[in-house]
């Protein structure tokens, strides 16, 4: 049986962290107008796109690692306490409408379980042993990337799933609002977002969320385009069974290849409706069959299946 030993607190660490330190911008905040104090956290949130452009090359390496992964069969996990929880969940929900992938392919736990989505469940965090069991549960192997998401850099909750994913052989993925120690975190990559102190002293939910939140897209939405997920920039990976999603895939059919709607219902059915089959057919003239062989041959890509028509 697994005793659950909690991580106590490090007070001068704590004090230390750039998100925990008060913004001299805001020191009179609450002596504010409401137009003021609007444009003082918009002002700061302006900071943050300049700070995640100065990861974007380990954002990078993270993409190549999650698309090699699901490529192979493997899945993103993402893990986080409160808000780094909340998001990772956020994200990995709106992948399966957003590009119709499998719900398993990109998940999320947080500390605390799924009642910590709805409710504040903040001491969960404390405790390295549940991370490590949470992503046991999942049976995390080799194929997988699991993505870790701790604003402060400590969370034990998080430092115990990355220390077992590494263990069970899966890439693992830092993600923090502060500067680490590299030595002290078991992660394959570091991505570092240094957002600086917030406008509401220690309030994660606000520059450090809004910075997480634009890594987790660009990740999930770079690797479902390197999928085959997206044509041009339209969402081709459509599975119509239903008629909203039939008009949809039609007016896309439409829109690539020029047919009008009867044409492109016709062509859909023909493709047994999957919406990258029925493109590739048309732009490339072929039957269901050949369209189906060339997209295998190059994993998926309509562009590339296109070009070799």
């Amino acid at each position: 049986m697994t005793v659950r030993q909690k991580t106590e607190v490090d007070s001068s660490l704590m004090a230390s962290l750039t998100t925990e330190l008060r913004n001299p911008k805001s020191m009179e905040i609450d002596a504010l107008s409401v137009r003021e104090i609007l444009e003082l956290i918009n002002s700061e949130d302006k900071l943050i796109t300049d700070v995640v452009a100065e990861e974007i090359g380990n954002i990078e390496i993270a993409v190549n690692y999650v698309v090699e992964s699901l490529r192979a069969g493997g899945r993103l996990i993402y893990a986080g306490a409160g808000t780094s929880g909340r998001l990772g969940i956020l994200d990995a929900t709106e992948i399966p409408p957003t590009f119709s992938a499998d719900p398993n392919m990109v998940q999320g736990i947080i500390a605390g379980g799924m009642d910590a989505l709805v409710r504040s469940i903040e001491g969960a965090e404390d405790y390295p042993e549940d991370g490590k069991r949470d992503i046991m549960e999942k049976n995390v192997s080799e194929k997988d990337v699991v993505f870790g998401i701790a604003t402060s850099g400590r969370t034990p909750y998080v430092l115990g799933v990355l220390e077992k994913a590494k263990e069970l052989g899966a890439k693992t993925v830092f993600l923090s609002c502060n500067k680490v120690n590299e030595a002290d975190i078991d992660a394959d990559l570091i991505i570092s977002l240094i957002v600086g102190p917030e406008v509401v002293t220690g309030s994660t939910r606000m520059k450090a969320g809004t910075a997480t939140k634009l890594v987790l897209n660009m990740v999930t939405t770079t690797a479902m385009i390197k999928l085959g997920k997206v044509y041009g920039n339209l969402m081709v990976d459509l599975k119509a069974v239903n008629n909203k999603l039939v008009d949809r895939a039609c007016r896309i059919l439409g829109i690539l290849t020029g047919i009008g709607h009867d044409a492109a219902e016709k062509v859909l059915t023909d493709a047994e409706m999957s919406l990258k089959v029925a493109i590739v057919m048309q732009l490339g003239e072929m039957n269901r069959a050949q369209a189906n062989q060339k997209l295998d041959e190059v994993n998926g890509i309509v562009r590339n299946a296109v070009n070799l028509s």
